[in-house]
């Protein structure tokens, strides 16, 4: 069971020339879902990164394209964050095209290190993100 879902509509901006999803822009939606999944437990992305003195980049990220998807098509995007370390956890994606009959269009992992955002030295989570990503293991 995913610990997010967040649903979305394939806008036009999101194709490429033949019409279907250009591939980055999967990554670009993977994303998107992670900032919904944290506004959802109120992590406030815009004060959270400049109170903490961290940053949490994608140190990692690989996808695989299952089927396309085209304007206009209704999908949903499960996502499930695990702990690699105390500072880093991968966030696992899927993205299912919802008609005419649910199916799998992709699959994507992200893995993210949290670092401080002066020195690049690698930091422990911040203790928000870290429950986030402990409490959707549980």
């Amino acid at each position: 069971m995913a610990a997010f879902s967040y649903f979305r509509t394939i806008h036009f901006a999101d194709t490429d020339a033949a019409g279907v999803v250009f591939f980055a822009r999967y990554l670009s939606i993977a994303h998107e879902a992670y900032e919904e999944a944290l506004a959802e437990i109120d992590l406030q992305l815009h004060q959270f990164f400049a109170d903490s003195g961290v940053i949490v980049p994608v140190t990692k990220s690989e996808a695989s394209y299952l089927r396309p998807l085209n304007c206009a098509e209704k999908i949903r995007v499960d996502l499930q964050p695990t702990r690699l370390a105390e500072h880093a956890f991968a966030i696992d994606y899927t993205i299912y095209k919802l008609a005419p009959v649910e199916k799998r269009a992709a699959v994507i992992r992200t893995e993210h290190t949290c670092i401080d955002s002066k020195d690049r030295r690698r930091q422990p989570l911040p203790p928000a993100l870290a429950q986030w990503v402990d409490q959707a293991q549980a």
